[in-house]
């Protein structure tokens, strides 16, 4: 789990461990990602990128043998952990040596090649997190500002949301874009897209009309559009997909779930409502 040190800036160390090769499909999410890959997919046996938000869902082929390590950073955390904000991370890949110095980045590698397993390699990359980040905030009100805004954009339009705290829409909107990385439509967007999701993955007979409406949608129509949009495929066929995915026994999810959109909000503004993202097992 993260440690104490890295708690206000990773809300999860997601362990990965690929036993045959297949396919995988990545969701897009809101936050920032630190990912440490090891195995065949790597030119060197070990690489390190940053993941900037997505508004889209990606496949791949994940080989046998690949074992990955992903810190997922809070919302806004990414200013103190990587240095950057997120509007300029925004759908990039960006390589940690290109975000940190070089000899950081080669210490962190030569520290994650003797690590004996994925659990201590988590350990190796929360610390060097730790060492990475800062307690000051360049705009701890811009900040608080988007943190309380994506914690009501869930359930309302950006336009009431920008009249409850006090703001403008055009300033809600540069001001949430340069520290989450999307506008507060496409935050939303994803909000719902997650909700309902989330709704159609808990089992038993899927009503897509009344999940629809549960989550926000204007009617059944609209989801599978918006599921169309986002994961390039219907509700049905995307469900198909993920339950096809190569998780293997050993893939494991330390100190983490898939919590809401504006739980997220809640624990990444550093307050009393810093841990409600955080499981208190694996998945």
């Amino acid at each position: 789990m993260p440690s104490a040190p890295t708690a206000s800036a990773v809300a999860a160390l997601l362990l990965f461990e690929c036993d045959r090769d297949g396919p995988y499909v990545a969701m897009p999410r809101p936050e920032v990602q630190l990912v440490v890959r090891f195995g065949p997919s790597t030119r060197s046996g070990i690489d390190i990128h940053a993941f900037g938000v997505r508004q889209s869902a990606h496949r791949k082929l994940i080989r046998a043998g690949q074992r990955t390590v992903t810190a997922r950073l809070r919302l806004g955390a990414q200013q103190a952990v990587l240095g950057v904000p997120a509007s300029q991370m925004a759908g990039r890949i960006v390589a940690l040596e290109d975000l940190w110095d070089s000899a950081a980045t080669r210490r962190l590698v030569e520290q994650l090649a003797q690590a004996p397993d994925t659990a201590a390699a988590a350990a190796i990359l929360d610390r060097a997190i730790a060492d990475r980040v800062t307690t000051a905030v360049d705009d701890p009100a811009h900040l608080q500002l988007a943190l309380a805004a994506a914690d009501r954009l869930a359930n309302a339009s950006v336009s009431t949301v920008a009249l409850g705290l006090g703001v403008s829409e055009r300033h809600l909107r540069r001001v949430f874009h340069e520290t989450v990385g999307l506008s507060p439509k496409a935050f939303a967007r994803l909000a719902r897209f997650h909700r309902a999701l989330g709704a159609a993955r808990q089992g038993g007979a899927v009503s897509w009309a009344n999940i629809a409406a549960a989550a926000g949608y204007y009617d059944q129509a609209h989801l599978i559009a918006e599921f169309r949009a986002i994961a390039g495929v219907t509700p049905r066929a995307l469900l198909g997909e993920l339950g096809n995915h190569v998780h293997s026994p050993a893939a494991r999810v330390c100190c983490a779930r898939d919590v809401g959109f504006a739980e997220l909000a809640r624990a990444g503004s550093g307050g009393r409502d810093r841990n409600a993202a955080v499981a208190r097992g694996a998945r």
